[in-house]
Order: C-alpha cells, then sequence, then structure tokens
C-alpha cells in the first residue's frame, strides 16, 4: 500500500567486533550505531502560527523530545499559503523522498484537491499517512461585545441579507473553515453562495481578523480559540460537535441543540512524503504508537482541549479514503467541487 518492500533482518554478530552488518529497519545494530533518523527531523506546520495546525505540530514535537521517543533534534517550521495548498505543491514534488520532513493537517489535504477555486493538483495520495492523532470540531465565533449571543440571532440576519456580515476564516474560499463558517447557514436554508467570505492565512490571523473589527464572525476549530474565550475576548454560539464537549469547554453549545444538523469533525494527522522508506515508515508507526500512549501525550491533549482519536498508518489511509467521499458530497451540494 505504501510502496514497503519486505526487507530481511541481518543479524549482527560479535559484541566486540570493531566493523558490523548492517541491521535493517532502524533496528539498534550490537555497536551501538542506529539506522533513520540520523540527523535533524522538520515537521511542517502549512500556515501561520497560532492555527491549529501549528499548535498540532508543536505539540507533537514537545512531546517526542520531552518523552525522548526521537534521538534527533525536531524542529516545526510554518510554511502558509492558500490554505496548505502552497506547501503541497513544494512537497509533493520536491519532498517525494525526504523521510526527514514530516507535516501535519487535517481536512484540507482533501477538500482543497477536490475544491473547485483555488484547486490543487496534490492531496493525501501523494503523501504517505502516518496517523490520525486527535480530533476537533468547528465553532462559529463572535466578539465577546458582539450583538449576537446565540445561532438563531445570527442565523436570522444572515436570512435576511446573506452579504450584509463578513465571515471569515484560516483558510482558502472552499476549504475547511469556510465549510464550517457556511455549515449552519447551509443547514438553516440559506444560499451558501451568497455569505461574504474572507480568507486569512491561519486561524490566529482569522482571529486577529475579529478582534481588529475587520469580520463580523469566523469559522474555526474551537481548541483555536480555547485562550480567547478563557481571556473574555470571544463568544462561541455554537460548535459543530454531535454533543457538547467536556470539561472547560462544557459550556460551549452546540448547533445542533439549538436545531441546526451542522455537525462537522476536524481530525488531524502526521503525514510524511509519498516515497517514504520502509525503515522510516516502521519507525514512526512504532514511535507514534507510543506516544500516543504516553502520559505526557495525553496530558498535552487535554490542555489542548482537544480529543484523543488515534489510528495507526493503515487505518488512518481508510479512513481518509471514506472522507474523501463525504467531502465530495458536500462540495458538489454547495457548488464547490472542481
Amino acid at each position: 500500500m505504501f510502496g514497503l518492500k519486505k526487507v530481511s533482518m541481518i543479524i549482527c554478530a560479535g559484541a566486540l567486533a570493531l566493523t558490523l552488518g548492517a541491521c535493517s529497519s532502524g533496528e539498534k545494530a550490537a555497536s551501538g550505531s542506529t539506522g533513520y533518523p540520523t540527523k535533524a527531523l522538520t515537521v511542517v506546520a502549512p500556515s501561520g502560527a497560532g492555527g491549529g495546525w501549528d499548535l498540532t505540530a508543536r505539540s507533537f514535537v514537545k512531546v517526542l523530545s520531552e518523552t525522548k521517543l526521537v534521538d534527533q533534534p525536531l524542529t516545526v517550521e510554518n510554511k502558509p499559503g492558500g490554505g496548505g495548498a502552497v506547501f503541497m505543491a513544494e512537497y509533493a514534488t520536491q519532498d517525494v523522498q525526504n523521510n526527514d520532513r514530516l507535516f501535519v493537517n487535517s481536512p484540507p489535504v482533501i477538500i482543497n484537491n477536490l475544491k473547485k477555486e483555488g484547486n490543487s493538483p496534490y492531496g493525501y495520495k501523494n503523501t504517505t499517512p502516518l496517523a490520525q492523532l486527535t480530533k476537533d470540531y468547528g465553532a462559529i465565533v463572535v466578539k465577546e461585545d458582539s450583538k449576537y449571543k446565540d445561532l438563531k440571532s445570527l442565523l436570522d440576519d444572515v436570512k435576511k441579507d446573506p452579504g450584509k456580515l463578513t465571515f471569515a476564516g484560516g483558510s482558502a474560499p472552499g476549504s475547511m473553515d469556510h465549510l464550517i463558517s457556511i455549515l449552519p447557514a447551509y443547514a438553516d436554508g440559506v444560499d451558501p453562495t451568497k455569505l461574504k467570505y474572507v480568507s486569512y492565512d491561519g486561524g490566529g490571523e482569522a482571529i486577529t481578523a475579529l478582534l481588529g473589527n475587520n469580520a463580523d464572525v469566523i469559522g474555526t476549530d474551537v481548541s483555536s480559540v480555547k485562550e480567547f474565550l478563557k481571556a473574555g475576548k470571544v463568544r462561541v454560539l455554537a460548535t459543530t460537535a454531535p454533543e457538547r464537549l467536556q470539561g472547560e469547554l462544557k459550556d460551549l453549545p452546540t448547533a445542533k441543540e439549538q436545531g441546526i444538523e451542522a455537525e462537522f469533525t476536524i481530525w488531524r494527522g502526521v503525514f510524511g512524503p509519498e516515497k517514504m522508506s520502509d525503515e522510516a515508515y516502521k519507525y514512526w508507526d512504532k514511535t507514534i504508537n507510543k506516544l500516543v500512549q504516553s502520559e505526557e501525550w495525553k496530558k498535552e491533549v487535554e490542555t489542548q482541549g482537544w480529543e484523543m482519536e488515534y489510528k495507526n498508518g493503515k487505518d488512518f489511509k481508510t479512513f481518509l479514503e471514506e472522507q474523501e467521499k463525504q467531502v465530495q458530497t458536500l462540495l458538489e451540494a454547495v457548488g464547490m467541487a472542481k
């Protein structure tokens, strides 16, 4: 499925020998030498700082380092542009075999490849899915001093004049934040093509636009607004979760409980290059499995307000194939499929 080859294990003999046979699959040789990884690793967040991808990449790197599951240095690199499409064009063509450069993503890796406007010729099939780490949900957010106190009052105004309000998000038209922004109105019978949507590079920039009165409403992910919510700067009118979240977010109403069938799950996962080596794939399959079982990761997920949902590479790829069909149907419904 991933171009894997069966590799015969070479048993390294001679405990004190100066010259040892190579050990495949990254297993440690008797001499103490190791296979992959042999140098610094980069995890890319294809957006600016502050959004869901950035937070996921930094949490992933932080815990891998803290737990010493990875011996080599790990860094996060931000590559904003086109809601992830700019990075994908580079990664899918220039890093096809670069085992030392991973990236995090979510539904846009599917959406960008299927949408009509700003279409990316590259998608998850141009990568090696390594693992799903978490799930999050969408949020319809306004400033704390907004006149809108609930989803119904917002939708009532949208029905009267769909183009009156400015919706914003951290991804391009037709991408995830746009779909989250328009989903409640669409579910309530409004023509989503008549809503005014402004895109920014990353959730952080979208929130800045909202706080700076350059947008009336933003569609984003719940975890990205958690700190602004605690600081009393924003109000969440609705989440796209099937039921209320737990812990600090338990008071956030869902769209569903307000009579609007607008559910949208935002998964986040880790990907490698399309032609990742067998050795590197096995290494990450084992390492990420250990990561998600660690107490440090469980604590990080809770701190960020995410929900744990782990799938290994094989199961993640199967899930993405199913998600692709769902996204295609939604984009066709709103007239945004290519």
